[in-house]
């Protein structure tokens, strides 16, 4: 068994918990970033609802700033 009172061996034993407890930190924020494959589909929808919901906000607030006639003929067209 080495000899813990060398400082070679203290050197070496605080590098190892360093490096030991930095992969454990990046392993453990990983896990928590980790989307589930369950989500995915649920996700891509979101999206598309929220693209289909920012384009009828455009459309509504062209048809709220447009003038009256304007207005009229986007109702008639729609």
């Amino acid at each position: 068994m080495p000899d813990i009172d060398s400082p070679f061996t203290m050197v070496v034993l605080i590098v190892a918990i360093g490096v030991g407890a930095g992969v454990i930190n990046n392993w453990l924020k990983m896990k928590a970033q980790r989307v589930d494959l369950d989500q995915a589909p649920e996700i891509d929808s979101l999206r598309r609802e929220v693209h289909d919901l920012r384009e009828r906000v455009k459309t509504l607030e062209r048809l709220a700033t447009d003038k009256e006639s304007a207005l009229h003929r986007e109702f008639s067209r729609l």
